[in-house]
C-alpha cells in the first residue's frame, strides 16, 4: 500500500528528501515544508515523480 516517494524543493529544484505515502488515503501530491540545505531555509517540497 505505502509508497516511497521523493520530495523535490520548490525554489531550488533538488531533490532532499525521500518519504513514504498510503496512496489510498492520499490520492494528490504531497507538500510538506522541509528544509533545504541548498537554500539555507525552510521552503514548501513537493512529491515529484
Amino acid at each position: 500500500m505505502r509508497d516511497n516517494i521523493t520530495m523535490q524543493c520548490t525554489e531550488c529544484k533538488e531533490r532532499n528528501y525521500t518519504t513514504t505515502k498510503n496512496k489510498k488515503t492520499v490520492t494528490g501530491r504531497l507538500e510538506l515544508k522541509k528544509f533545504c540545505n541548498r537554500c539555507r531555509k525552510h521552503t514548501p517540497h513537493k512529491e515529484s515523480k
